[in-house]
């Protein structure tokens, strides 16, 4: 795969990784999509599709039907600074 192209994300997903990053700094262990469903204060199939879109483009990886799975595929500088959503 291509390096330049994993590192490619929009400011939204950019902010889904950063909560990815932080948590597992803060936890010492990936979230839970109802972890990311409570930040974001978004809907269930609205965050299971991000994670389905962040994982298509190479920025993590998983294994299906096991919770707390996600790895990051992005290196720590590249990710952004989380910010609360608005």
């Amino acid at each position: 795969m291509n390096i330049s192209k994993m590192t490619e994300f929009t400011e939204k997903q950019g902010q889904y990784l950063a909560f990815i990053y932080n948590y597992m700094v803060m936890n010492d262990r990936p979230p839970a999509e109802a972890d990311l469903e409570r930040f974001f204060r978004t809907a269930p199939p609205t965050i299971h599709k991000m994670i389905l879109k962040l994982e298509e483009k190479g920025l993590i990886s998983r294994i299906r039907g096991q919770a707390r799975s996600i790895t990051l595929l992005v290196d720590a500088d590249k990710i952004p600074r989380l910010k609360r959503p608005g």
